[in-house]
C-alpha cells in the first residue's frame, strides 16, 4: 500500500479543496492589513489631492452626466434584484443587466486601478491571488505526485469578479458626490436662505422663486422698492421654464463641484470609517465569490441611498 508521499497516490478532491480555499483565506487576510495604509496614501492629505486631481478636464462634464443618470442605473439594478429567480423573466433581466452605469471618470478609473494594483496585488504586475492558490496547491502537489498545476483556470475564475467588483465600486463615487449635493443644498438652503432644501431640485426651486420676485420687483408700475415689498407678501410664482432652468443650471453646478468634491469628503470619510468599511466590504465580498465560484455579489447600498434622498427631494419641492 503506498505512503502518503508516494508518486502514485492522486490528491483527492477535498485536499485540493482545502488547498483553494486555505489560499484564498490567506490572501484576502494579507489585502485586509493593506487597508490601513491604502487609505493613508490615498485618501487622507495629501494623497488626496493627488487622487482627485484626475477630475480637472473631461470628468467635469461627465460627473453632470453621470448624476443625472444614476437613477436609471439604479432603478435598473433594483430591477435584476427583483427578478433574478424569475425564468420568465430572464429577458428583462438580460435587458436590465446591459444598463451602463455611466461615464466611467478618470477619478472613478484612478481609483479602480489604485485598488487593483496596490490593494489586491501588492503592487506586483500579475494577480497576486492566483500566486497564493498557486502556491497553497503546489504544496499539496508535491505530497502526492508531479502533476501540474493548472494557472489558466484561476485567471478565467479571477478577472471576471474582480472586474464586476471594481465596476460596483466605481459606482459608489458617484452615489457618495449624490448624497454629498444633497448634505450640501441642505446645509446651503439652511443658512443662506433660511429653507430646507433637502436637493438640488428643492435649491433650483428656491432660487426660482428669488429670480421670479426679483424679475417681477423690478418690473412693478411703482417701482422695485415698492415692488419688493409688495411681492414680499404676495410672492409671484415662478414660471414653468424658469423654475426648469434654474433647477438644470443649479444641479450641473453641483455635479460639476462634486467631480471635485472628493478633495475635502475623501479625508472626512478616511477619518469616519466609511472607506474602510467600504473597502473590507469589497473584499468580503471577493472572497466569498471566489471561495464558492459564483457571480459578483458586491452590490454596494450607497446608490439606493442616494436614489431615497433624491426622492425625499423631489416630494420636498412638489414634483411628485
Amino acid at each position: 500500500m503506498p505512503n502518503a508521499t508516494s508518486p502514485e497516490h492522486p490528491v483527492s478532491e477535498a485536499e485540493i479543496e482545502q488547498a483553494i480555499r486555505a489560499g484564498i483565506a490567506r490572501y484576502f487576510n494579507d489585502c485586509r492589513t493593506r487597508i490601513p495604509g491604502f487609505i493613508d496614501r490615498h485618501f487622507h492629505y495629501p494623497g488626496a489631492i493627488e487622487t482627485n486631481r484626475k477630475a480637472l478636464g473631461w470628468d467635469m462634464l461627465r460627473a453632470p452626466i453621470n448624476l443625472l443618470w444614476a437613477p436609471v442605473y439604479a432603478l435598473a439594478c433594483l430591477l435584476k434584484i427583483l427578478i433574478r429567480n424569475r425564468p420568465r423573466l430572464a429577458w428583462l433581466h438580460q435587458f436590465a443587466d446591459r444598463v451602463p452605469a455611466g461615464f466611467t471618470t478618470q477619478v472613478q478609473q484612478h481609483i479602480s486601478d489604485l485598488i487593483l494594483v496596490d490593494l489586491l496585488n501588492d503592487g506586483q504586475p500579475g494577480p497576486l491571488l492566483e500566486d497564493y492558490l498557486i502556491e497553497s496547491l503546489e504544496s499539496v502537489y508535491a505530497r502526492h505526485a508531479l502533476e501540474p498545476v493548472d494557472h489558466q483556470r484561476f485567471s478565467t475564475l479571477i478577472e471576471p469578479l474582480v472586474a464586476d467588483a471594481l465596476s460596483q465600486y466605481r459606482v459608489t463615487r458617484t452615489a457618495s458626490a449624490d448624497i454629498t449635493n444633497s448634505i450640501s443644498c441642505t446645509v446651503l438652503g439652511a443658512f443662506a436662505f433660511q429653507k430646507f432644501t433637502p436637493g438640488g431640485i428643492g435649491l433650483g426651486v428656491v432660487l426660482a422663486s428669488m429670480l421670479a420676485k426679483f424679475m417681477a420687483a423690478r418690473d412693478f408700475i411703482l417701482g422695485e422698492t415698492i415692488g419688493g415689498w409688495y411681492y414680499s407678501w404676495f410672492p409671484p410664482e415662478p414660471s414653468l421654464a424658469t423654475t426648469a432652468s434654474v433647477m438644470v443650471a443649479v444641479m450641473a453646478a453641483l455635479a460639476a463641484l462634486a467631480a471635485l468634491s472628493g478633495v475635502i469628503f475623501d479625508p472626512v470619510q478616511a477619518a469616519v470609517g466609511l472607506h474602510r468599511r467600504r473597502l473590507n466590504k469589497l473584499l468580503d465580498h471577493l472572497e466569498r465569490d471566489v471561495s464558492i465560484s459564483t457571480q459578483s455579489s458586491f452590490r454596494p447600498k450607497d446608490q439606493y441611498v442616494a436614489r431615497i434622498l433624491d426622492m425625499f427631494d423631489m416630494i420636498r419641492s412638489g414634483l411628485i
